[in-house]
């Protein structure tokens, strides 16, 4: 399912109009992204948790070369899915 599908899909269930259903979701992770810059997480009892993890610095080599390269630290998002969602699959 790509964006428009779910904007439609969430019209269909909610019965908002395409464009406030768009709104809804361009809302929604916007908000998850500012929560997740700040260094916070978004938790959905149920549903699952997003945040932020920590990668460490380590070394890589390049396909093209063969030569190793160190590839740096930085943070990466993460979503753990919650019980309900985990029971539902």
């Amino acid at each position: 399912m790509n964006k428009q599908e779910l904007i439609e899909a969430l019209a269909k269930e909610t019965g908002l109009s395409k464009a406030d259903s768009k709104r809804s979701l361009e809302a929604f992770t916007d908000i998850v992204q500012k929560q997740l810059k700040k260094g916070g997480q978004v938790r959905l009892i149920g549903f699952g948790t997003f945040s932020v993890r920590k990668r460490k610095a380590r070394k890589g080599i390049n396909p093209q070369t063969g030569a190793q390269i160190q590839i740096k630290a930085r943070k990466v998002p993460h979503f753990a899915p919650g019980s309900e969602l985990k029971n539902a699959l």
